[in-house]
């Protein structure tokens, strides 16, 4: 037993070895900045940017400038500290390496509960989405279709996932750039469509009606269009070339800000901010002028496919999560263990029993309160931020940078600007009643994650210490 146990070390020993070295694993650069984008554009930002402009109206241009500044902090900081230090546990495993077992375990803990909550708040946006075209039949048989597909793609393996997901993320950026080459060929008169009056005067001459408050409220929504960058960092283990990492996630930033600012801009241009409606898709009001036939059943398509890659991408996410918890000791050991796919099938189970759960609960509880529990799963993944920031400025003192490894440019200063705009944008939260609401149930949650990891460290302490009285 001693020798087998050995020679599984062994192999685990030199697995470790292959990644390190980039052998072992098959995602190219540009694949994984497509499942970050994949995963980031979501259906918040396609339906709920409605409600951002009308707190902010177009003054939201800024917001959306100052939180990919925000997200490019955030970004460097986990490249930083990927490309020195690769591990499947991504920023979980640097928050303990900085701070201790504790941050470690609430970081990782924080995130698989954020996780679950939006996996299963989208499946059910999804089903609501699909009964635009259906509507008799009953939401939880979509949602369930839905999650069961989700869970197909993440049990197929990792290969097949950044398959999946890139061609989600095509489709996505597509979209967004037929969008934005529309508003190119309207703004230089290249096409005039008759009977369409646009919103040039207005755009310039109103883009602070809201003024610094506005703005200031608007500005979580925003952020959480961000929301999911830490997907790079724990599908990193995964790229051919680990020192690759930073070009996934310039180009994935890049091109969200770009799309992002731009696309928001062209819907300005069409359409006043006084005419969107929080419940419709902003492009929809901007495009329904123009009289395109289908545009409504075509939007809902492509709504309906952005949300359903960032459940996929949340859910691949938060399962290796888990694994990285259950490898450390802070989840049960057999949630670690993979199959011949490279799936972890214990890790993907619990977490659909919890998403199950959730979707149990979004059902059964009022629509207000579930909302809020929501609105705390997007805080707690902001929230994240300031961990990986501060996780970085404590590593980056103690770690001998290897020759040509990627540095975070502006240390220590980027980071601390990083987390000081986090707080500013979480504090804005208390503007909003729904939001001031999840943003103290968050806290809650993390306070919850806390009292565990005390109960499970003094239980641990007391076994030990009975055994050494033995």
């Amino acid at each position: 037993m001693e020798n087998e146990h050995v020679i599984k070390q062994h192999i685990k020993q030199k697995k470790r070895e292959n990644r390190s070295q980039g052998k072992a694993s098959g995602l190219y650069w540009w694949q994984l900045s497509l499942i970050g984008i994949g995963s980031i554009i979501g259906a918040g930002f396609f339906l709920g940017t409605s409600l951002s402009i009308k707190t902010a109206g177009p003054a939201i241009l800024i917001n959306y400038l100052f939180a990919g500044i925000t997200a490019f902090f955030v970004f460097s900081a986990l490249a930083e500290m990927t490309v020195r230090d690769p591990s499947p546990g991504s920023f979980r495993t640097y928050a303990k390496k900085a701070f201790g077992n504790s941050l470690g375990f609430i970081s990782g803990w924080m995130y698989w509960i954020a996780g679950v909550l939006i996996i299963s708040s989208e499946a059910v946006a999804l089903a609501t989405f699909t009964k635009f075209w259906f509507p008799h039949v009953p939401l939880w048989i979509f949602t369930l279709a839905y999650v069961g597909v989700a869970f197909g793609i993440n049990f197929l393996g990792v290969k097949n996932f950044g398959t999946i997901e890139s061609l989600f993320a095509i489709i996505k950026l597509a979209t967004l750039i037929i969008f934005i080459v529309f508003g190119v060929l309207l703004l230089t008169k290249i096409i005039s469509p008759h009977a369409v009056s646009l919103n040039e005067h207005h755009l310039s001459h109103h883009f602070f009606p809201a003024g610094i408050k506005g703005m200031w409220a608007a500005l979580i929504f925003v952020f959480f269009s961000f929301g999911g960058i830490e997907v790079i960092g724990i599908a990193a283990t995964e790229l051919k070339r680990k020192e690759d990492v930073p070009k996934a996630g310039i180009g994935m930033l890049i091109a969200l800000v770009a799309v992002y600012i731009l696309s928001i801009f062209f819907v300005l241009y069409m359409v006043s901010w006084t005419k969107i409606d929080a419940s419709e898709s902003p492009f929809v009001t901007a495009m329904a002028s123009f009289n395109i036939p289908y545009m409504d059943s075509i939007f809902n398509l492509i709504i309906i496919s952005a949300a359903f890659s960032t459940m996929v991408g949340a859910l691949f996410s938060v399962t290796n999560i888990l694994i990285s918890l259950a490898e450390d000791g802070a989840a049960p050991q057999a949630m670690a263990q993979k199959n011949s796919r490279g799936t972890a099938l214990k890790a993907l189970f619990l977490t659909g029993l919890a998403v199950t759960i959730s979707l149990i609960f979004s059902f059964l509880l009022p629509g207000k309160l579930y909302e809020y529990i929501t609105t705390a799963a997007g805080v707690m993944l902001i929230l994240n931020w300031t961990i990986i920031l501060s996780s970085q400025i404590k590593l980056r003192s103690q770690a001998n940078h290897k020759e040509g490894s990627f540095k975070m440019a502006g240390y220590p200063v980027t980071s601390i600007v990083g987390i000081a705009f986090i707080l500013v944008a979480v504090s804005g939260c208390f503007l909003h009643p729904t939001q001031r609401m999840g943003v103290l149930i968050s806290f809650v949650l993390i306070f919850i994650l806390s009292i565990v990891y005390w109960l499970i460290y003094k239980s641990s302490y007391y076994l030990l210490r009975k055994n050494e009285l033995k």
